[in-house]
């Protein structure tokens, strides 16, 4: 970095609630110059405009470790003369339960500016405040209470004088976290997000004095947008925004388009105008939704309506992998898990944009695999690989959502994490990036190792969310709701599941190392082997099911599932153990967060037919009008979980055949799987060129087609 200065108001000590603090540069040129870079970065959020044209929202989430800046160049938007820059700083208490739980700040809100000089002035805006939108966990705190600043009207142009605006002060070193610090800061390491205009039709103009109205707009799908209300006069009229994923009855949710029998639930930003002729509200972060409620409440003046746009942003995802099969339906399933992943994607990848925008260990795992193949773009999951050994914790287990302000722990998620650093080797092969997480990875592996029992399981490491100091989540299994997601029988005991992933782990650990050339790959496997040893000796029934803890009753798919992917079971028992829970009742189902693990499992013991059964609840999710992936159908709290974007890797991975073969793709297997699909073809995009793939199968032949650029047939291999 250069001589850049973080500049903030003159505030002394740590707030009490979040503020918006607007900071204004304005100074002359006397051409416009062919080029004007800058850089910039903010305590916790910024929204840049100059000249009145909005042109970034930053910086990418950083941590107390790495902080990050936004370069850009400012020369389209600058002009001969005065020229204005606003910047809308978003800053929160540091209390971590009193603000977004994804943004790390210091105690200071602060503006990083690296370029041009002139005269800078700021202001703390009064009338926004943020509110927690849940009172248990409210993890995002983004929804405002707002009214007009008339200390701030039009400030972002070239009209609006600031002369009563104080100057802001640069901030000493003191009061910034390390990371902060000029000579720390690092470029952004993910694209800015991309932007697209949307407007809606409003079906009212003018609301006439003492009126309440109501009314609804459906933007057709779920999108992440930032809103911009436009209204006039209306001096004293409340206006509520309610943003909702879909129609909720008193029994759930099923049609999400049912106006008739649900209702929209949601969060919302309320807005108190203060009246002139135009008048504009724009909530600092942006929202998801798929419908909007409005609802206006008038004084004794008339308002109207003038307009309400929205911008929608996300990372910018270059799909160009293609797909299509003999079955109609994957086609759609194909388009609502594109538009999931999407949703998700930001400067992190994110569990739900509506609820938490958290970046989980496990949701991201899949997620990075989706993008892998629709794209074959790592610069988003080498940021979250980065970001999750970060949070790593003195023990070796990792917070199970990074950036988190807060602690969340979820033990088996931190294996999860060692999978994604594999499943990079394989796509990428970046031998450095290998080298540079095995640390984490064995401290990982040595929390687990330190906790076996005497009988060689992993012993009982968490519990029940809220009830334990950490929450061994496993997956939305109907009879799990009760225990949050947690195995029934972890309320007795160990889980078999944390046993498996353990074991996963150390597998995947033992190719790491020997591609890294660590020579603990022997030792890994040796571990691993131990613990598949106590596994079949404690956790196994009689009839060689596996149970889901040592002792215990409780059967359930996923641990026949891990069991399948770890070798814990052999080919013949495996098979036997998950056609039984495909059609036995009484055994706890995959649900969508672990379908990609099932689905490998049937894919490995050559029942991969069996995932047209499951494909059914994505068709349900078509059905009941959803328009991107639900969490999961037992608990359907997020309509927009990118766990269940599993078309994105199993049409172009499996049905198609197109996965890496070794480390770096260095050989691609072309190896179709078809199931009871009779034909498919398209296009995969990979890190070593396009593989286009069509095959028909008739009377139980498979006719095989592949095309590839020359560089890229030397390295296909068919079995």
């Amino acid at each position: 970095m250069g001589n850049g200065v973080w500049l903030s108001p003159l505030v002394r000590s740590d707030e009490d609630r979040a503020r918006l603090v607007d900071y204004r540069l304005t100074w002359r040129e006397n051409l416009p110059p062919r080029a004007c870079p800058v850089r910039l970065s903010a305590d916790c959020r910024y929204k840049l405009w100059c000249n009145g044209a909005f042109v970034s929202f930053g910086p990418a989430k950083g941590d107390g470790k790495v902080w990050y800046y936004d370069a850009l160049d400012l020369a389209p938007w600058l002009r001969a003369g005065i020229n204005v820059l606003a910047v809308q700083v978003l800053h929160y208490p540091a209390d971590p339960a009193r603000g977004n739980h994804s943004l790390f700040r210091s105690r200071r809100p602060g503006l990083y500016w690296e370029g041009p000089a002139g005269d800078w002035r700021c202001h703390t805006e009064q009338t926004v405040s943020f509110y927690a939108e849940e009172s248990r966990f409210a993890p995002l705190q983004i929804h405002e209470r707002a009214a007009l600043d008339a200390a701030a009207r039009d400030w972002r142009t070239a009209a609006f004088h600031a002369d009563r605006w104080e100057r802001p002060e640069p901030l000493p070193e003191t009061a910034l976290l390390p990371s902060q610090r000029p000579d720390r800061l690092r470029p952004r390491p993910v694209p800015f997000a991309q932007r697209r205009e949307g407007r809606f039709l409003l079906p009212v103009s003018t609301v006439p004095t003492h009126t309440v109205c109501s009314f609804v707009l459906d933007a057709g799908e779920e999108v992440c947008a930032f809103l911009r209300l436009a209204v006039s006069g209306g001096r004293g009229a409340q206006i509520e925004l309610l943003q909702s994923e879909c129609y909720v009855t008193d029994r759930g949710k099923a049609d999400r388009l049912d106006a008739e029998h649900g209702r929209l639930e949601g969060y919302t930003d309320f807005y108190t105008v203060s009246g002139g002729d135009r008048e504009v509200y724009e909530p600092f972060w942006f929202r998801s939704f798929r419908f909007l409620k409005v609802t206006v409440k008038t004084e004794d003046e008339p308002l109207a309506l003038l307009s309400l746009d929205y911008e929608e942003t996300g990372y910018p995802l270059a799909v160009r992998t293609r797909v299509s099969t003999s079955d109609a339906s994957l086609a759609g399933i194909w388009d609502i898990s594109l538009r999931t992943l999407r949703r998700c994607m930001h400067d992190t990848y994110m569990d739900c944009p509506f609820y938490e925008q958290l970046q989980y260990i496990m949701d991201t795992r899949s997620q990075i695999l989706y993008t892998y193949a629709v794209s074959a773009d790592d610069r988003l999951a080498r940021q979250a690989i980065d970001d999750f050994s970060r949070a790593q914790r003195p023990d070796g287990l990792m917070n199970a959502s990074y950036p988190n302000v807060t602690v969340n722990v979820i033990p088996g998620f931190s294996l999860y994490y060692i999978l994604m650093v594999h499943d990079h080797m394989m796509y990428f092969g970046d031998l450095a990036l290998v080298r540079r997480h095995l640390p984490v990875i064995d401290r990982v592996l040595d929390f687990f190792g330190g906790h076996l029992t005497s009988e060689g399981l992993v012993g009982k490491v968490g519990g029940v969310n809220g009830k334990a100091p950490f929450w061994s989540f496993i997956d939305w299994a109907a009879e799990w709701l009760p225990t949050e997601g947690m195995p029934t029988a972890g309320l007795y005991g160990p889980l078999t599941m944390e046993s498996l992933l353990y074991v996963l782990g150390l597998q995947k650990a033992a190719e790491l190392a020997e591609y890294a050339g660590s020579g603990r790959g022997p030792e890994y496997r040796a571990r691993a082997e131990a613990v598949q040893a106590a596994i079949r000796s404690r956790c196994m029934d009689q009839s060689g099911m596996l149970t889901d803890g040592p002792g215990r009753p409780e059967l359930s798919q996923h641990t026949q599932v891990f069991g399948i992917l770890t070798g814990t079971l052999d080919e013949a028992q495996g098979r036997r153990n998950l056609l039984r829970s495909m059609e036995e009742t009484g055994v706890a189902q995959c649900t969508v967060a672990m379908c990609y693990y099932l689905f490998r499992a049937l894919e490995r013991t050559g029942l991969y037919e069996y995932t047209d059964r499951c494909w059914d609840i994505w068709r349900r999710m078509l059905a009941d009008h959803c328009t991107t992936c639900v969490e999961a159908e037992g608990y359907a709290r997020s309509e927009c979980h990118a766990w269940g974007a599993l078309a994105l890797y199993e049409l172009p991975s499996v049905v198609l055949g197109v996965r890496p073969a070794a480390p770096g793709y260095e050989r691609i297997l072309v190896r179709p799987c078809p199931g009871l699909l009779t034909s498919a073809s398209g296009t995969v995009h990979t890190p070593r060129g396009d593989v286009s793939v069509s095959w028909e199968k008739r009377d139980g032949e498979l006719s095989l087609r592949i095309e590839a650029e020359e560089e890229v047939k030397k390295r296909i291999i068919t079995e």
